[in-house]
């Protein structure tokens, strides 16, 4: 049974718990604040709609991360985004090598940059981020390999170093 009813308190901590991973998933997927801005809202107003029961935290996570990337991915799919251009900006409370770093993962197809994010960011493993994306584990590997290559590819190309302070 969910401790998150629909009591003011209990969803303001949840919102606190989920919000950071929410808006920088968004922020990956979608490359600019205002859309990221309506997943963040999208995705938990879809929370109070259905006030999902989590088995635990990871679960919790889970479920965070999967309708944030399903609303993401409509998103993009929808008419009025493909014929908008997006304005570039950078996520909030970012060191400038990160931002510079995010800039140029941005430029990776959409399911590289979220086996990057899910994997080094969030900290999950290949597996659990097969299961996350719902693909084969081999797929995943696949993925993160080719990801990393044209990453790397990217930074030789822009001459980038990255001061990991």
């Amino acid at each position: 049974m969910s401790s998150f009813e629909h009591n003011p308190e209990s969803i303001h901590q949840l919102v606190e718990r989920n919000k950071n991973h929410v808006y920088r998933l968004a922020m990956v997927y979608c490359k600019n604040k205002s859309d990221a801005d309506d997943i963040f809202q999208e995705v938990f107003l879809r929370y109070c709609k259905h006030t999902p029961v989590f088995e635990s935290a990871e679960h919790e996570k889970a479920w965070f991360i999967r309708v944030t990337v399903n609303c993401c991915k409509s998103l993009l799919k929808s008419a009025w985004f493909q014929r908008t251009t997006a304005l570039e900006e950078d996520l909030p409370a970012m060191t400038s090598d990160e931002k510079d770093l995010f800039t140029y993962l941005r430029q990776l197809p959409p399911n590289y940059k979220l086996v990057i994010y899910l994997h080094f960011y969030q900290g999950y493993s290949l597996v659990e981020v097969a299961e996350l994306m719902g693909k084969n584990q081999n797929t995943i590997r696949t993925y993160l390999f080719r990801a990393k290559k044209q990453l790397k590819t990217i930074l030789e190309k822009e001459d980038y170093t990255w001061n990991a302070n």
